[in-house]
């Protein structure tokens, strides 16, 4: 029972390293997520979508590229409420 316990576990953490989605940030504020890492090539960034297509999007077009997972943690920031001022602090 032991013997397979450990291919069975390295078999995980490779296949989770593989399983990395990324965003590209556009310079007219919309975000792409790509299955895998755009590729530079030349003065354009190749790539392939959900359905297996190749797309070319220039280099001067794309402000950043990062996984998705810093992106979802950007997202979840919220400002904090100002406290509430009482009547009399009118001159602050």
């Amino acid at each position: 029972m032991k013997k397979w316990i450990f291919p069975l576990a390295l078999g995980l953490v490779t296949l989770c390293g593989c399983a990395h989605q990324y965003v590209m940030k556009l310079n007219n504020g919309t975000q792409i997520t790509t299955p895998h890492k755009p590729k530079l090539q030349g003065a354009t960034y190749c790539y392939k979508d959900a359905q297996g297509r190749d797309n070319f999007i220039p280099q001067s077009r794309v402000v950043e590229i990062e996984p998705a997972s810093m992106v979802a943690e950007d997202n979840k920031f919220t400002p904090s409420n100002p406290k509430p001022k009482h009547w009399w602090q009118f001159w602050k």
